[in-house]
């Protein structure tokens, strides 16, 4: 299976599809726009609360655009890639692509577990692969999160 990084940066080139980013800057702003995304992902998922938020967001309660996870992709793609790159009308469209991208995400994680909802342990099941028993244990429930939270933060 593919790992979130690809499975966002897949997401961003679809959407940025019809914008027309110069060619020496093009890999720096999809990349950037992942990298951001990614790193809203990360952040939330570490603060207090953020586990609620990625699992509104995710699960269709919260819409992409109103939702602060979104808002801090927003803020990281502008402070970290835009910034340094002068890129004027530019600048909303390719801010415009972060709500669609995680909409599309949250979109991946449907009910994983049988429970009829979704909830975080759905997002960690379909980050790992795939749907599992509706008998899925505790134990089994931490390892996962633990294999996939631990490949989120891993270095490149």
């Amino acid at each position: 299976m593919a790992s979130i990084s690809d499975i966002i940066l897949g997401q961003v080139q679809s959407a940025a599809g019809n914008i027309q980013i110069p060619a020496n800057v093009k890999n720096t702003v999809l990349n950037g726009l992942s990298s951001s995304i990614l790193g809203s992902l990360t952040q939330t998922a570490t603060k207090a609360g953020g586990v609620a938020q990625l699992t509104d967001l995710f699960s269709g309660k919260v819409a992409a655009a109103a939702s602060p996870v979104t808002s801090l992709a927003t803020n990281l793609f502008s402070k970290n890639v835009l910034s340094s790159l002068n890129l004027g009308s530019l600048a909303a469209p390719l801010t415009g692509i972060i709500p669609v991208v995680l909409g599309k995400l949250g979109g991946l994680f449907k009910d994983q577990d049988g429970d009829g909802d979704v909830d975080f342990s759905d997002v960690i099941l379909a980050l790992q692969g795939g749907g599992a028993k509706k008998a899925l244990g505790t134990a089994a429930a931490v390892g996962v999160a633990a294999k996939v939270l631990g490949g989120l933060f891993k270095k490149k």
